[in-house]
């Protein structure tokens, strides 16, 4: 009973006990949940483009609106989008991919089908030019978006397209099968044909018509020759970095608290030396670890994990720019860390609120699961994370070949995070020394 009654008065421990799993469960699975699901089931913004306006392209647009987890996008901004700045938008990061219609595509597609039905009826004559190559619609994918993503995303509209060009060609094969029967009749019959009820059997040239004509061409967004499709080192080497230098936030809390309960903290207030030059020494030490854990993990990316058969980490062309982003990361990690050491009374709340509240922060920064696999309640959530910023820095620079200006905004992030975290710790200490 003795030991009941002390932990129902530990407010703080129960916290740590009930409320924090509680929201690690809640966090984990319902950022996961669109993983477990499949291409179909997932909801997916596709910003869709109309150079034809024919019947082809009502067909996809038809088709794709009634697909499941598929919202399409014609307005960007209020406006109808061109090629172009579709593109752009989908290279920032607004949406996943883009599809556009080429101008003339239905009429590419009918004359297509033409060709493959006279040449399945053998009414092309031997000296007919070859088929022309298929009529293209195309795919833009956001740089940042891997490969399974961009797979079932290109087989789904190949379904599509598919059936649309099956139709077309039933379309055309009903037009000129009745012209070619009753040639085929009087060919056959001659004068007899009023005599003779049989159908001559009709005789179907299927060379070259295996051809389709209508393909899915995919590609990305940025018009950057830099940019590189992500593969799991370029989008987890940077992501894990990044999480291991938030953790720097734990032993720097535990410090602050042995200082705190040992009488530390108290003694080196009465030094000769200002609290600003004691908290300058601290940070600096931290963000000399935090830097030296970031160079440790990109050379395992660059010199262990080819060992194992997988690519080498790339780092850019911007290395000093990702550097700079690794530090104000740190900054904003050591911030945390000052608040996190001023909030909490023991060593036990430091280590479980400091890790949970990281692993939160990483699943909401996309850090486990890219962010646009997420559900949609959750993306507008992730914005709050201080890890997204930072994810996003290093997608901006390792996969969309991003220079320190296309970063300047999750930078300002960062550092606005590491300042609010230490002026809220100056005026908690303030306020418990008083």
């Amino acid at each position: 009973m003795k030991e009941l009654l002390l932990l129902s008065r530990d407010r703080s421990g129960l916290l740590v006990l009930f409320v924090m799993p509680a929201v690690l469960v809640l966090v984990i699975t319902l950022v996961q949940e669109n993983v477990m699901k499949s291409m179909g089931e997932s909801r997916t913004e596709i910003l869709f483009v109309d150079h034809d306006g024919g019947k082809v392209a009502k067909q996809m647009e038809k088709a794709l609106a009634q697909a499941d987890g598929v919202q399409l996008i014609k307005l960007l901004d209020g406006k109808v989008p061109d090629t172009r700045t579709a593109r752009s938008a989908v290279a920032k990061g607004r949406f996943q991919l883009c599809l556009v219609i080429p101008e003339g595509l239905t009429a590419a597609v009918r004359a297509r089908a033409h060709r493959f039905a006279a040449r399945a009826l053998d009414m092309e004559t031997d000296g007919a030019a070859p088929a022309a190559t298929a009529a293209v619609v195309d795919i833009y994918f956001d740089p940042t978006v891997t490969g399974g993503f961009r797979s079932a995303a290109h087989h789904l509209l190949q379904l599509l397209l598919l059936q649309i060009e099956v139709r077309e060609k039933m379309t055309q094969l009903s037009e000129l099968l009745p012209a070619q029967i009753e040639e085929s009749l009087q060919t056959a019959l001659g004068p007899m044909a009023g005599g003779v009820t049989a159908t001559p059997k009709m005789a179907f040239n299927l060379e070259g018509t295996t051809r389709p004509i209508l393909e899915v061409r995919s590609s990305s967004a940025s018009e950057e020759a830099a940019v590189k499709t992500p593969n799991a080192v370029q989008q987890n080497v940077p992501a894990w970095a990044l999480f291991g230098i938030f953790f720097i936030a734990v032993p720097m809390a535990g410090a602050f608290i042995k200082e705190r309960l040992t009488g530390v903290a108290q003694r080196m207030r009465t030094m000769p030396v200002s609290y600003l030059t004691l908290m300058v020494g601290k940070v600096s030490a931290y963000l000399m670890v935090s830097l030296v854990q970031f160079g440790f993990i990109l050379m395992i990316g660059l010199w262990i994990l080819p060992l194992f058969g997988t690519p080498a980490f790339e780092v850019g062309a911007a290395p000093w720019t990702l550097l700079a982003v690794a530090l104000c990361a740190a900054l904003a990690a050591v911030g945390y860390g000052i608040l996190l050491g001023t909030l909490v009374k023991s060593y036990e709340q430091a280590s479980m609120f400091g890790p949970i509240s990281i692993v939160i922060a990483a699943a909401l920064g996309g850090i486990m699961v890219p962010v646009y696999a997420m559900p949609l309640p959750m993306q507008k959530i992730s914005v709050i994370s201080p890890l997204a910023w930072a994810q996003n820095a290093f997608l901006e620079l390792l996969v969309r070949g991003g220079d320190l200006r296309a970063v300047a905004t999750p930078v300002v992030l960062l550092l606005l995070f590491a300042t609010i975290c230490v002026a809220m710790a100056w005026g908690l200490f303030h306020r418990s020394t008083r």
